[in-house]
Order: C-alpha cells, then structure tokens, then sequence
C-alpha cells in the first residue's frame, strides 16, 4: 500500500541516544542544526554583526586616544617640572570629549544590537513550541506510552527556555568578545609585538585547561537536562493524581522516588556547574600571572624609550580587555553546553518517527452504514509479543456489540485498533468493505463516537466540554444532548449553570458528573459508530439505569462496541464477543452463550451465584475487571 502524509518528516527514524563517549561530535552536529534555525534570520544577523563591530571598535579605540591623554600629562607635567612648558588642557580636553562621543555611539549601537536579538531569539522560541505542539498531534500513541507527560513538557518549557535565554544573552557576547579579541589583539601588536607576545604566551595554557573542563562538564549538562524531565514528569504525575496517591498511603513512596531523582539531578547539577565553575577562577589566576609579564616587560622598555608611559597604560587597559572577553567566552562554553544539551532534546524530539503516513488515494465516504469486519488481525504493542493473535469477527449495521473478556484478553486494544491509534501487524479491519488504513484518520475518526472509562475533561465551562464533540454546534444543540445524557438536571443545581468554569483539577463536580458530562459529548456528536468503554462503570445505581435509557436510544440505528464489567448491562446485545488471550473463543446472543454452559457461561455465573468462599469470589470478580 503506498502512503503519503501530509508533513514531508514523518519517515524520519529517532536521533540516535546520546552516549558519553559522544559529547563533542553531539555538541557540534546540536549547534549546527541550531545555526540552521538561525539562517531565516540572516539578514537580521548581519546587521547584528555589523552594530557589533561599529560598538567594539568604538571602544577598542579608547584606550589608544585615552593614552595620548595621558602621555600629554605625562610630559606636560615633565615640562613644567622642567620649567619649560605646560600641560595642555585643550587637547587633553578634546581627547576626553573624543572618547565621551566614542562610547556614547558603542552604548547606542550595543543597545540596538541587544533590541534585534531579543527579537530572533523569541521568535526562534516560538518556532520551536510550535513544531513540537505540531509534532505532538502527529506522534504515536506508543511514544506516549514510553514516556511521562512531565518529559515532554520539559522540552516545550525548560529546554526552550534555555535556547532562547542563550540566544538572546549570549549570542551578542559572543560576537562582541570575539571582535574584542581581535580588535585588541591587532591594537597590541600596534603598541609592541613584545609585550603583546609576552600576554599571549598563557593563552595556549588556558585554551587547555577550558578544553579539558568542557569535555568533562558536558556529559553532566545533558544528564541534568534529562533528570529535570524525570523530576517534572514525576511532579506532575503526584499532583495529577494526589487523592489516589494519598488514598494508598503512598506519600512515603512519593517522596522517596522524587528524593531519588531530585539526589541524582543534584548531583549532575552539583558536577556541571562544580567544573564549569573551575574556569573563571583559573582564567583569573592565568590573567593575573600575564600581567605581572606585562609590568616586568614594559617597565624594560620604558627604560629603554621603546614605549610612552601612555603606551603602557593602553597596553594594561588593552591586556585588560582581552582577558576579559576571554573570559567571557569561557563563561558562555558553559552556557552553550547547556543550551546543546537543551536544543538536542528538543531536535530528538521534532525527529522522533511519526504515526504511519496516510494513503495518498484516501477513500472518501459521504455517509457510511457501520459495517465494522475484523479479518485475521493480528497485533502487539511489541510485534515479537502478540497481544491480539488471530481475531476475526464482523459487527453488522446497527448492532449492538458486547466485548467480554477477563484483563489481559485485548478489549481495550480492539478499541484502539479500531479507532487507528495503531495500525495492525497483519491482518486487516475493514469499515464498509474498505480497510481503515485507506482512510484518512481524521475522516476516519469523524464517524466515531467514544466514551471511555477515564474520563476527560478540560479547563472551561460545562457547555464548551460538551460541545468538544462538535465545534460548530449551537447552544440549543448543546442542551438538547445534556438532556438525553441526563445531564441538564444536575446542570441547573450547580453555580452557573452551563457556564460554570470547571476548574484544573476537576474538583467542583463529581466522578459520576464527569461521566455524564462525557457522553453528552458522544450524544452531540452524532457519530455513525459508538464505543463504549466501561461508559457507565462511575456512576451510581440509579444514574446508571437513566444513562443505558439514554444509550439505548443513542445506540438505535448505530454499529456500537460496548466493553463493560458488569455482564448484566450487555444481556440484550445483539452479538457479544468473547476474549481470552487474545482471540475471540466464542461469539453469539446472551442466550446461546449461557446455553452453551461454556467460558462466557462461567464469566456471567459468576457474577450472579454466591460462591462457597469469599476466596473464590475475588477471583470470579477478577476474571471480568476491565483491560
């Protein structure tokens, strides 16, 4: 079958992991694809570039005319001493106003630099929240599987918030301490080539010793990056769900997992900025043993008349200057291994594979029947370990379809098949005589309706969670599908009414709510094929017969799956399917199954017949509990 998708990356295989062994050929591929993101703003860039040059050499130009200042006192003061002539205010003057306009023009020039950046490194932010909010919409349900919600929030937050720190701060200090190198270097060898190589003879030793630290601390950024994510993920997980946390007495057991991973995030953390923290300390230390070369060398030729007393003091200013930038760009290797670290997350990410690509001839269906065959599927979360082996069954228009089965027997996984948050391994599920993977799955989707036992709602009023199921539908809609649903009595009690706001936590209405709430969503939705997933297994006894009424009706005229605990809800289905290991071991009415005496026989009794030992009931009450 050929597949087209619709993003041009979906073939694109998962980043190889990081390996410790490979930190320095990571950090260069990391920043070359991050230097690609920049190239849309090159234009931007350059006139970056060129305010930054303007700016450093406005202030490269300094100590050189501050030094004539000083060499005019110098020998001012010489000549009155000397008695024959004076110190020139004016000039001395209009050096002092000369060197006032210079930084006056650097500061303007570092502003409008700092303006432009701050601009591209937002918008490189806002690029990249975007493409992994887009990614997230086309990734499988298996990556989700793999890993926590607190992981994958981490990269959207944390890590692009390191990038853009970096961009917007570091970026400009690092083009203005490399031109500030340079510029210096060249004014140095203008006053003596001597000195200037006396300063340069620690630079070799201090290059080394960054070198080295870096090669370290890099393993350590990209580990601290990775367990931020397991202490989100996990911190997220205990508040999501703190009343069964608590319900279980498993606030010890909380604690104890964050200790572990808070333990290991601090010791990454402690090592990475323990020996990023080395090399300011000894880039001082090195910067301190070049000046005192530089006094030495320069009191030599002083003495000798090679240099002016203004020529040292704007070489010292120079040495000065060049240590610090050197610095600096030290400081921002530290900085730029984090953002690598942070950036390679995210690149791992936008490059994980996507969900199968769709078929470029998609089948387009005006209207469909609901005639749902499942032919010889076959299907595992982990190919090599089948959970669904040989299933074949058909559901015909407007049945009503019981899936039963003890945990473990694949019901929950049909749904999924169904619904094409995975593909079968072989085999082939077939909607109106057209397999599933020939539709698109949004077109495909559009003809389902799903209540779920997990219940999901978000952060607005009691009208917009209804009408998630339809976007377009009117108020009076709305209301129409709360009222079959049961939901409109119980609407009227609550503050508000429809435009009551449930809250994050989805404290200020009950479980049974929730579920109500949720399949006046399905009931709006209308759709062609309904599944039922345990869709009244939190409600009360009573609630529960006025919801199967609404079902019932709903279900009219409607191909319908239904997965329950409670075999008593599924007695009037017109075929029920029977699971175990996954395969289908026996398919008919609730009559002819019972009449059989079988394994549907031996699930329904023993719900209903009183065992001699409690023992035995729990195990009876496990054979039916959900998948």
């Amino acid at each position: 079958m050929m597949h087209g998708g619709r993003r041009g990356s979906s073939d694109r295989g998962p980043m190889a992991a990081m390996r410790k062994g490979d930190t320095a050929r990571n950090f260069r591929k990391t920043m070359g694809k991050l230097v690609q993101y920049l190239a849309a703003y090159k234009f931007r860039i350059i006139i970056v570039l060129i305010f930054a040059v303007a700016s450093t050499v406005f202030n490269i130009v300094g100590p050189k005319v501050l030094g004539n200042a000083t060499t005019a006192l110098f020998d001012g003061v010489l000549a009155e001493i000397a008695g024959t002539g004076s110190i020139d205010f004016d000039y001395i003057g209009r050096i002092l106003l000369i060197m006032l306009i210079l930084y006056i023009f650097s500061a303007i020039f570092a502003y409008l630099m700092g303006w432009i950046m701050a601009g591209v490194s937002t918008d490189i932010s806002y690029r990249f929240r975007q493409e992994i909010s887009e990614k997230i919409n086309w990734m499988p349900l298996s990556y989700f599987d793999r890993n926590t919600q607190g992981e994958v929030l981490s990269r959207i937050t944390n890590d692009v918030d390191t990038v853009n720190q970096t961009l917007s701060q570091s970026l400009t200090q690092i083009i203005t301490s490399t031109i500030t190198v340079i510029g210096v270097l060249v004014m140095m060898f203008s006053i003596s080539w001597v000195m200037t190589l006396v300063s340069l003879i620690v630079i070799p030793l201090t290059l080394g010793l960054v070198g080295f630290i870096v090669s370290r601390s890099q393993v350590y950024f990209k580990e601290q990056q990775d367990y931020l994510g397991h202490v989100n993920g996990h911190v997220e997980e205990m508040f999501g769900g703190h009343r069964v946390m608590k319900a279980f007495n498993g606030e010890e057991r909380s604690i104890e997992t964050f200790e572990n991973y808070n333990d290991l995030l601090y010791g990454f953390a402690w090592k990475s900025q323990f020996l990023s923290g080395l090399m300011m300390p000894i880039m001082s230390f090195i910067g301190n043993l070049g000046y005192v070369a530089v006094v030495v060398v320069g009191g030599y030729l002083t003495v000798r008349n090679a240099i002016t007393v203004g020529d040292i003091q704007a070489f010292i200013q120079y040495v000065r200057s060049f240590n610090r930038p050197l610095m600096q760009l030290a400081n921002i290797s530290n900085v730029l291994q984090q953002t690598a670290a942070a950036a390679e997350r995210v690149f791992e990410f936008l490059e994980e594979s996507e969900e199968v690509l769709e078929t470029e001839n998609p089948v387009e269906l005006n209207a469909i029947e609901g005639r749902v065959e499942f032919r010889d599927v076959r299907f595992g979360y982990n190919p090599e370990e089948p959970v669904i082996h040989n299933l074949s069954a058909i559901a015909q228009p407007g049945q009503k379809v019981a899936i039963v089965g003890p945990t473990g027997a694949g019901k929950t996984t049909i749904v999924k098949l169904l619904m094409r948050f995975y593909d079968v391994d072989d085999g082939a599920i077939l909607v109106d005589g057209h397999d599933i993977r020939d539709f698109r799955r949004q077109d495909l989707r559009q003809w389902f309706g799903m209540v779920l036992q997990d219940t999901w709602l978000y952060n607005d009023t009691i009208m917009e969670n209804i009408r998630y199921g339809r976007p377009d539908a009117t108020d009076a809609e709305v209301k129409a599908a709360a009222q079959a649903a049961h939901v409109d009595h119980f609407v009227h009690t609550l503050p508000d009414g429809y435009e009551m706001v449930i809250n994050e936590e989805i404290t200020n209405i009950s479980q049974g709510q929730m579920q109500l709430l949720t399949i006046a969503r399905a009931v709006l939705a209308d759709p062609r094929i309904l599944i039922l997933d345990e869709a009244t297994s939190s409600v009360d006894t009573r609630t529960e017969v006025l919801i199967q009424k609404a079902m019932d009706r709903l279900m009219m005229n409607r191909t319908s799956f239904i997965i329950a605990h409670r075999l008593s809800t599924i007695r009037n289905a017109d075929l029920i399917l029977v699971m175990r290991d996954g395969d289908i071991v026996e398919q008919g009415s609730h009559e002819d199954l019972l009449a059989r005496g079988e394994f549907y026989a031996e699930l329904y009794n023993s719900q209903f017949e009183r065992p001699e030992e409690e023992g035995e009931m729990a195990e009876n009450t496990v054979l039916v509990s959900a998948d």
